[in-house]
């Protein structure tokens, strides 16, 4: 739905579209099949300024606007949900770098990340801290004009690529312990930085999601995001804001994808004599899927056009990212219905999309989080309703 798109953002829309009905749809299975990494699908990305999503033009980047930025995630995922992973994690660092970063991080790093020559990711997760950040382990010590880190990550995406990688350390243990959280631009090429294995994952493939060791790493204290230590943790939140939209963008081109698989096949699908879409229990499901999906667009729009208008959206990121990762892992659900035995085949796009799905649902803060920050917001007066 055109609702609020400018002309411009329906240009953008339609190149999008095209490049990945061009370059991605043809692909998406055999290369997920093969665990082909998507060489020539990031090349094409870069050449169309897409690794500089969230770059402000002064250093090269595009300074997409945030619905347009929303526009980019639902189609590349429509295509292929991980190939979205390669610039999700990087347009959130990107971000971190632009706003908070000092002027010689923004000179040093910026113009190669918007171009993709750099590229980017964030260390947060841990083997035992996920949801909650503030339990991390990995520590930073100062010692002259350096930091030196110890502990381990996981789940870090584009962690093979990322060169600098934002790592959110502990620098002190002062309580409570957000205070105590900062985040260090760690070069790829320290001594003592180590990319582990893949994770094998249930879906979310194309991109890679790999351990992170940093064994007494030394960071130049010029790398500390902002240079100003405690800051870590609200720097993270700023950056999640926009990972929530990234995630709920990403599901609704499942969802969307899911929803067009499922009306094609019913057209063509025949049984007793007719295309299974003349019954009525299938005709229910196809409303019901659109209904959702149109309605986790138009949420996911709403929370891009309150952060392009400048203002907090911990609940509306949340409500978006929330809604439409349900809306995603249900589309593909009933999608596979509609295709009956065969939804359960490769050979059939609906699988992988059932595959896909639930990663939105965990993605940027678990599903159950998110209830409780729109919660809270509402509780506490800060939430609005309305456009």
């Amino acid at each position: 739905m055109d609702f609020e798109l400018t002309e411009e953002q329906r240009a953008f829309r339609e190149t999008l579209r095209a490049f990945v009905d061009r370059e991605i749809v043809p692909v998406a299975a055999e290369w997920e099949r093969s665990g082909r990494y998507p060489t020539e699908i990031v090349e094409t990305m870069k050449r169309m300024g897409l690794f500089g999503l969230s770059v402000p033009e002064e250093y090269g980047g595009l300074a997409a606007d945030m619905v347009s930025f929303a526009l980019v995630f639902e189609e590349i995922a429509r295509g292929w949900m991980g190939v979205a992973g390669t610039i999700g994690s990087h347009s959130l660092a990107c971000s971190m770098i632009a706003r908070y970063g000092t002027a010689e991080q923004k000179d040093a790093y910026l113009p190669d990340l918007a171009t993709g020559a750099r590229r980017t990711g964030i260390a947060l997760t841990e083997p035992g801290a996920g949801t909650d950040l503030q339990g991390i382990t990995t520590t930073a010590r100062r010692e002259g004009d350096h930091y030196v880190v110890r502990g381990a990550k996981t789940w870090i995406t584009n962690a093979r690529h990322a060169d600098p990688l934002p790592v959110l350390v502990k620098t002190s243990r002062t309580e409570p312990a957000h205070r105590g959280m900062s985040v260090l631009l760690v070069d790829a090429s320290a001594e003592g930085f180590t990319v582990g294995r893949d994770l094998p994952k249930l879906g979310y493939k194309g991109t890679e999601s790999c351990e992170v060791v940093l064994d007494d790493v030394r960071v130049p204290a010029a790398n500390l995001l902002g240079g100003v230590e405690g800051r870590g943790m609200q720097q993270v939140l700023s950056g999640l804001e926009l990972g929530r939209i990234n995630i709920a963008a990403r599901a609704v081109g499942v969802a969307q994808a899911a929803y067009d698989a499922a009306l094609d096949y019913s057209r063509q699908r025949a049984a007793f004599g007719r295309p299974i879409a003349d019954f009525q229990a299938i005709q229910l499901k196809l409303a019901d899927m659109a209904t959702e999906i149109q309605a986790a667009r138009l949420l996911t729009y709403w929370a891009a056009t309150r952060a392009d208008a400048g203002e907090r959206i911990d609940m509306e990121a949340g409500m978006a990212k929330y809604f439409a990762s349900e809306v995603a892992i249900r589309a593909s659900l009933e999608s596979m219905r509609v295709h009956g035995g065969y939804g359960y085949s490769p050979e059939f796009v609906v699988e992988r999309l059932y595959r896909d799905a639930p990663m939105m649902a965990i993605g940027e803060g678990t599903n159950d989080v998110q209830r409780m920050v729109i919660a809270r917001a509402l509780i506490s007066g800060k939430g609005r309703l309305g456009w």
